[in-house]
């Protein structure tokens, strides 16, 4: 069985590797941080604070093995030193410990996540917008299309590969009658309304044959996988950093984009009025947060990052099609995640079902109503 983590060993774990000195004890605060891993924050008298997170085991004693994209990554950029300075924009990663699945990085103490800032001040600026689509443009162009980098993660025998967004298409098509054993009642909606829709499941499979895999990729790039800097309006640069590397792997750019996309219209989705007396197109329209509130967020990002990597639309004149595709698919994929884990696919399930079925089967049309402006304006530059 592997060695696991508690509040009471973590001291001592943190000095066998380096990583602490033996401070009166009494003064260092241990804390329970709330996520899928087992995390804790340990804070030093000097004010020093790490994260060590380590993935959960099955009664077998496994774990997924997800932190190791993390540490890959940082791995990446030492063995490539004309990348160090992408180390600006990620997380700050001190150790990893692949026999116990454990690692350890700095707190980023003067950071809060974004998904919570949006929350909290509903303040879209799209000042915030662009940084991020800088710092993902950033890591895309400068991996992009480069065989070295790219044997670096296909040479790990245990890398995740880049078809895992192919896979997963194809496993929502292949849906076997063991999925009554699986899935809540409420959640069997979600697959009879996919199968009602032919359109829908044909995007899906021609989305599958198109993945590109060209770059390195985040491949889970939600608001709450960023952290904003808590002086961002006083700061003039690295006032966001991408967190939770683990699912990254060689991929396609537009995947990264679309589901950063996707994450600013679940702000709109998950603010409906829901109601039996509302269709489902005005429940989209009397959303407490307007989708015409975000539009400008989700334009200024997408424009910066063609102006950050411009090359990608002369190697893929449809990258912005693809990427609103992907924007479907990410909202599919956040359907999947609420049936797993919150049980339910209501009223809210079926409105964002509907958009992603928009998206992914009409791009070009969908192209005014997810950025507000003319799609040429948003690769001229």
């Amino acid at each position: 069985m592997p060695f696991l983590l508690n509040s009471h060993n973590v001291l001592n774990y943190l000095v066998d590797h380096s990583l602490g000195n033996n401070f009166e004890r009494s003064l260092i605060k241990i804390e329970l941080v709330a996520a899928k891993n087992f995390n804790l924050l340990v804070t030093f008298p000097d004010s020093r604070k790490l994260l060590i997170k380590q993935e959960r085991h099955n009664h077998s004693g496994q774990a997924a093995g997800e932190l190791l994209g993390e540490w890959r990554v940082k791995d990446f950029l030492q063995e490539f030193s004309e990348l160090n300075y992408l180390c600006l924009f990620l997380p700050d990663v001190l150790h990893f410990d692949a026999e116990n699945s454990i690692i350890v990085q700095r707190y980023l103490d003067e950071y809060h996540n974004l998904a919570n800032f949006y929350q909290k001040y509903n303040n879209f600026n799209s000042e915030i917008a662009i940084a991020i689509a800088t710092i993902l443009a950033t890591i895309h162009r400068a991996t992009f299309n480069r065989q070295n980098y790219q044997e670096f993660f296909s040479a790990k025998p245990d890398n995740l590969s880049p078809a895992r967004v192919p896979y997963w298409i194809r496993s929502i098509e292949e849906i076997g009658p063991e999925i009554f054993g699986i899935v809540p009642a409420d959640g069997l909606k979600f697959f009879k309304l996919y199968q009602r829709y032919e359109s829908l499941g044909q995007a899906m499979r021609e989305l599958a044959e198109v993945f590109q895999p060209c770059c390195l990729t985040h491949n889970d790039l939600k608001l709450n996988n960023i952290l904003l800097h808590t002086n961002w309006e006083q700061e003039s640069s690295n006032i966001v950093r991408l967190i939770d590397w683990e699912r990254s792997s060689w991929g396609d750019p537009a995947f990264d984009l679309g589901t950063l996309i996707a994450s600013y219209l679940q702000i709109w989705l998950s603010s409906l009025v829901i109601s039996k007396s509302l269709t489902i197109e005005e429940s989209l329209r009397l959303a407490m947060t307007p989708l015409e509130q975000l539009q400008p967020s989700i334009a200024a990002l997408t424009k910066a990052y063609f102006n950050h990597f411009p090359e990608i639309l002369k190697h893929r004149p449809d990258f912005l099609l693809r990427v609103v595709q992907f924007a479907g698919l990410a909202l599919i994929q956040q359907i999947q995640a609420m049936i797993q884990y919150q049980k339910s696919f209501g009223n809210n399930g079926i409105c964002m079902l509907q958009v992603a079925k928009s998206l992914l089967g009409r791009p070009q049309q969908s192209l005014a109503t997810v950025f507000g402006t003319a799609a040429t304006e948003l690769t001229q530059f």
